[in-house]
């Protein structure tokens, strides 16, 4: 394989993974349409979904122009299955503190709030770096994403510190949230091959090189909403490398079933 191809394929598996992220945080964050706490909320965290789905469809608009062919964003997004996805397993649990099944009817909002706080934390900084990404379509979506993971950072730290720091019970389910979550969050920083090709190749970012960013964040807000920030240790998950969660499966089952009991319709 030339450099040139080379290339291409790290871009390409790069892209996947921040299209992939969004995408499926997107989906599951969706799952709160109509049934938000209060209808502000409800609204919310619909138009962060939007941003979400929004960058998904950036990332994967870029990767369909790269490969050509047949491939177009909807393909990539309906017609993969799941260990074709590289997304990070934090993204696709249910949001419930149920650690087997589908656990769909069961949702909790601490954990939809800690889990877009953890990820929000890291995007930022994240974004904010691959401004500078030598591949000039990713930094420009970079651009714009970084201004809506802003406000997803602000929005889900505020319910942190609010629940946190509120009553004994929503003090303590916050906590579980984090605890239940926090050993998720060590795919951040274990970096697959194609994350470090696209580093030594100027397009992406060493993500380890944001750990002390993200701790200092997610400390200083777990200290005003008087929770303990608990310990990552555990199995590290390998969702960026195709290895997922039973979840998955059933999550893009919902997703993709429309689009694949009609392939080629329009409407």
């Amino acid at each position: 394989m030339d450099a040139v191809a080379t290339d291409t394929t790290v871009l390409v598996d790069y892209l996947l993974h921040l299209g992939d992220n969004a995408l499926v945080l997107g989906q599951r964050n969706s799952q709160w349409c109509g049934v938000g706490p209060v209808l502000e909320e409800d609204l919310a965290l619909a138009n962060q979904t939007l941003d979400l789905i929004g960058q998904a469809r950036l990332l994967y608009q870029e990767v369909a122009r790269l490969q050509g062919g047949d491939v177009t964003e909807d393909t990539l997004a309906y017609f993969r299955d799941a260990h074709q996805f590289r997304n990070y397993v934090l993204l696709e649990l249910p949001a419930s503190l149920a650690r087997v099944g589908y656990a769909q009817g069961d949702m909790d909002w601490g954990v939809t709030l800690a889990r877009n706080f953890l990820y929000s934390a890291l995007m930022v900084p994240l974004w904010d770096a691959l401004q500078g990404s030598r591949h000039e379509p990713l930094a420009a979506i970079a651009a714009k994403s970084l201004k809506e993971a802003r406000y997803h950072l602000r929005h889900a730290s505020d319910w942190v510190v609010r629940l946190g720091d509120g009553t004994d019970t929503s003090h303590a389910r916050m906590q579980a949230a984090f605890d239940h979550l926090m050993p998720y969050t060590q795919e951040f920083w274990t970096a697959s091959d194609f994350e470090r090709a696209a580093v030594e190749a100027g397009i992406g970012v060493d993500v380890a090189g944001l750990r002390d960013v993200w701790r200092a964040t997610v400390s200083a807000t777990l200290q005003e909403a008087t929770l303990r920030v608990p310990s990552d240790q555990g199995y590290v998950p390998q969702g960026k490398n195709g290895l997922h969660s039973e979840h998955l499966s059933y999550l893009l089952g919902e997703m993709q079933s429309v689009a694949r009991a009609h392939p080629g319709a329009v409407w």
